[in-house]
């Protein structure tokens, strides 16, 4: 062989080697390229992942909050239906006590020689002509 052909053979040889290294070398890049795109994948999906549980934490602390607060408006409900039924009670208790004293009243100018019955009010006595009562101006025509 010549060495024309011996030529055109080492540059074939070099150009062949040449497309294999820039292959090789495209395919390390590839792959490099390839793992820190899958790193950053990776950043970004636990950061991804990091917002979701703070999320989740802060949806678990509203509900709890909600449940309090609902807890407190029960609460709050029965204490005014305590006080309601206290304060019921008492009112009734109060007009036992009206009623009593009423009773108690009724029977003392019964009793006593010195009250007019009709006006359950001591003989004699002088009454404010604002205060007396229809019946009082009726049963004494003068005034």
């Amino acid at each position: 062989m010549d060495t024309a052909t011996w030529v055109w053979i080492v540059v074939a040889i070099v150009v062949i080697a040449l497309i294999i290294l820039l292959l090789v070398t495209g395919r390390k890049r590839k792959e490099a390229f390839k793992r820190k795109r899958d790193e950053s994948n990776r950043q970004h999906a636990a950061e991804i992942r990091r917002k979701a549980e703070d999320a989740e934490l802060e949806a678990r602390e509203n509900e709890a909050q909600a449940l309090r607060a609902k807890a407190d408006a029960e609460k709050a409900q029965v204490e005014a239906a305590r006080l309601s039924q206290e304060a019921e009670q008492r009112q009734s208790e109060a007009q036992g006590f009206r009623t009593d004293s009423e009773k108690h009243l009724h029977k003392a100018n019964a009793l006593d020689p010195d009250v007019d019955e009709k006006r359950e009010q001591p003989r004699g006595a002088m009454v404010d002509p604002d205060q007396r009562s229809d019946t009082t101006r009726l049963n004494n025509p003068r005034e």
